[in-house]
């Protein structure tokens, strides 16, 4: 049973660990000089594998995709990614947020084991062969350093990445051999904010500290950052629902609260009041502003912000133009649409070949949810393509109450 597994990442390596385990003859085949690249950039903030929030807000977090992914989670949910590193002897550990941590806080450890695992069962790596799609004979075609070489497996899994951090391997350009594929477009994404030639010398760079954002009914704390460009940071909790809003309506206003653990009376009796010859920046200070938080107040105020101080500093009006460009997201929304798949994750329209990973139109937040993702996409297409080997290698058997065919 010969199968070929496209991407090296989280989802095709856990394809390929499957199907390996399943008795399967695996290669992975990747267009990159070393496999993981992406993962490990993830391990670089502490690779946040999953989160240990209850499982039914854990599948809130995906939003329309829920009922693509829920299946696949609940089959491999947050318990068994942990159980699975513990494993390849990564024991791992649950932060104050509920993020979930290998204790080496880095990827490169878990990979090294898994790829060693991986050797063990069998499976085969082939790196820098990028895939081209098929060719008219219906084989895998892939360019080389060395030349075209075509491949005919009995089940292929694609695991193709989606199209954020190209540079790490994944550039959505095999959208064009698939059908039924959503347009991509940046996920957990900073915002073009059009700062003053002043604040962007002076703070581009520097964090927002314990702050809140918020955009039409929905909120969330956190840290941003203040980026020559716009804004990163909190906001990519509010990716999705603002990205949107500005493809519908064009720039849109975020709320920042640069002091969420003030009430709006209590800000109001530092501020409101006279302040009598002291400077604008002082009389801020006396709120417990950082000076890049005076400075976004005032660059509001000379841009025509009105009413008490007090009032901007809870909801100081942002304005972002756009999300920042698809190859500086941490993801990207779009890919491959559920339509196209059945529920084992195989290509209608190809069978035999099955998909995972982010390659599928799904997004998440960060926090875990976009590996936990990964890891079980990747699981559900080994398994499947692991069935369908089995249903091909089986021998034929003759339908109840059916004579054999003549010559049998």
């Amino acid at each position: 049973m010969q199968a070929a597994v496209i991407g090296a990442g989280p989802a095709g390596l856990m394809a390929a660990e499957v199907l390996a385990a399943g008795g399967a003859a695996v290669t992975v085949l990747d267009r990159m000089p070393s496999p993981g690249r992406k993962f490990l950039m993830a391990g670089r903030g502490g690779l946040n594998l999953t989160h240990a929030e209850p499982l039914e807000s854990f599948l809130s977090r995906y939003g329309t995709a829920r009922p693509h992914l829920e299946p696949l989670i609940r089959a491999f949910p947050p318990a068994a990614l942990v159980a699975w590193a513990e494993g390849l002897g990564q024991p791992c550990f649950t932060g104050s947020s509920g993020r979930v941590f290998p204790r080496a806080l880095k990827a490169s450890p878990l990979l090294r084991a898994w790829l060693a695992r991986l050797a063990g069962q069998g499976v085969a790596l082939r790196l820098r062969h990028a895939w081209q799609g098929w060719t008219p004979a219906g084989e895998l075609a892939f360019a080389t350093p060395e030349g075209p070489v075509a491949l005919r497996p009995a089940a292929t899994v694609l695991a193709l990445g989606g199209a954020s951090w190209p540079r790490l391997g994944a550039d959505g350009g095999w959208a064009g051999w698939l059908p039924g594929v959503v347009p991509f477009r940046p996920a957990n994404c900073g915002f073009r904010i059009a700062w003053s030639e002043t604040l962007r010398r002076r703070f581009a760079g520097t964090p927002l500290k314990r702050i809140a954002l918020a955009f039409r009914g929905a909120a969330v704390r956190g840290e941003a950052m203040v980026t020559e460009a716009g804004i990163g940071g909190a906001v990519y909790a509010l990716a999705a629902k603002l990205r949107e809003a500005i493809a519908a309506e064009g720039p849109v206003t975020l709320a920042l609260d640069l002091r969420p653990d003030l009430s709006a009376e209590a800000l109001a009796a530092r501020l409101d009041g006279p302040r009598g010859g002291v400077s604008l920046a002082n009389h801020l200070r006396r709120a417990g502003l950082a000076p890049v938080a005076a400075a976004l107040v005032q660059e509001a105020l000379r841009a025509g912000a009105a009413g008490p101080l007090s009032r901007l500093v809870k909801a100081l009006p942002l304005r972002l133009e756009a999300p920042m460009p698809i190859g500086r997201a941490i993801s990207s929304a779009g890919g491959l649409g559920w339509a196209a798949l059945d529920a084992r994750l195989m290509l209608r329209a190809r069978p035999g070949v099955f998909a995972a990973g982010e390659m599928l139109d799904w997004e998440a937040p960060t926090g875990g949810y976009l590996l936990q993702a990964c890891f079980a996409t990747g699981r559900a297409a080994g398994l499947g393509a692991l069935a369908w080997l089995q249903a091909e290698a089986a021998p034929a058997v003759n339908p109840p109450g059916r004579m054999p065919a003549r010559g049998s």
